[in-house]
């Protein structure tokens, strides 16, 4: 397959607002072991994306400076000791950076097929949330049938996702969110009860919902700020994930008995760090546990908007607003 020698891709020109992406022009990324070359028709847009427009989160070394942690495309070249997959295969992926490009690298161990009937922005909405919902909420804190789990900031791409999943393999959900409207969106993708933070206290809802003995996991992305409501709204043997610090990472004049009153656990973890194992046992999960689930429409990614590449202005100001429901996707020519 003849690949052009350069591409287009979304250049951060300084840290900084939207406004500081730009449409680039460079030579196409360099293939290495283990790799897949994938012609990108879709890339999702996530939080981690708009900390490293502002500087905030670095990319490890030896990933892509370049935007995106998530596509979906055409396989058009494979690396040394790539086997899984053949040039003209249709995936999505996890990417190490690199996504918000006409081409991008990704490493044959986080590349997943599309589910039964996607296209590419539908499957562009997937290996993110889908990786880091899964490793957090089912591979950390161990999240069963028949548990209770509150789920915060039910409509965001990670919250739509976590709702549908903790739904579909057994657990009763409840959520947070901002606005009566956004609450319906929440129990209409499977939450028991969702929960407006703005109008109510969602620990003293827990606590009433749950006649005082609280939920079994916390899905957390708020931080400092939910902390101490988190414990008070965790049971016996409750476990609380924190995926984000969106409410800050310094607690203060937190009540820490509840952890051994009710022998509570606290875990946290970032995707982008882990290790090409620990991404491949998700990956591999996923495609065993969940992707049967996408085949038969039992759940889906919820997309709020997806717009041309050339718009990734917009999409980034439209995901710092807040008003979405679910995932912002743009696509490539």
């Amino acid at each position: 397959m003849s690949l052009p020698e350069a591409m287009s891709y979304v250049e951060v020109r300084e840290p900084g607002g939207p406004e500081h992406l730009v449409i680039a022009q460079g030579p196409l990324p360099l293939l290495r072991t283990g790799e897949i070359l994938v012609r990108v028709a879709a890339a999702g847009i996530n939080r981690p994306d708009l900390m490293q427009r502002k500087g905030d989160y670095p990319p490890p070394p030896g990933a892509s400076p370049i935007l995106g942690l998530e596509i979906a495309g055409e396989v058009v070249a494979l690396g040394p000791d790539v086997t899984a997959f053949t040039v003209g295969d249709k995936v999505c992926a996890l990417a190490n950076g690199g996504g918000y490009a006409q081409y991008c690298t990704v490493p044959a161990s986080q590349a997943l097929r599309f589910p039964k009937g996607y296209e590419p922005a539908r499957a562009a909405a997937l290996p993110e949330t889908f990786f880091t919902v899964w490793a957090n909420l089912f591979m950390m804190a161990d999240l069963k049938a028949g548990e209770t789990v509150l789920v915060h900031g039910g409509t965001s791409g990670i919250g739509t996702t976590a709702i549908q999943l903790a739904r579909a393999f057994g657990a009763k959900v409840y959520a947070t969110a901002g606005t009566a409207e956004k609450c319906e969106a929440c129990v209409g993708l499977g939450a028991h009860r969702a929960i407006n933070y703005r109008t109510e206290d969602f620990a003293a809802v827990i606590a009433e919902e749950t006649d005082r003995r609280g939920v079994d996991v916390i899905l957390d992305m708020v931080g400092a700020t939910y902390f101490d409501r988190n414990l008070k709204s965790l049971g016996l043997d409750g476990r609380l994930s924190i995926i984000a610090f969106l409410g800050g990472t310094f607690a203060e004049k937190v009540n820490l008995g509840p952890i051994l009153l009710r022998r509570l656990r606290i875990m946290g973890s970032a995707m982008r760090p882990r290790t090409a194992a620990e991404k491949q046992a998700i990956r591999d999960d996923l495609l065993e546990k969940v992707w049967p689930l996408l085949d038969a429409g039992r759940l889906a990614p919820v997309i709020q908007a997806v717009l041309p590449f050339t718009e990734v202005v917009n999409a980034h100001r439209m995901l710092e607003h807040g008003d979405h429901v679910g995932k912002v996707v743009i696509t490539f020519d």
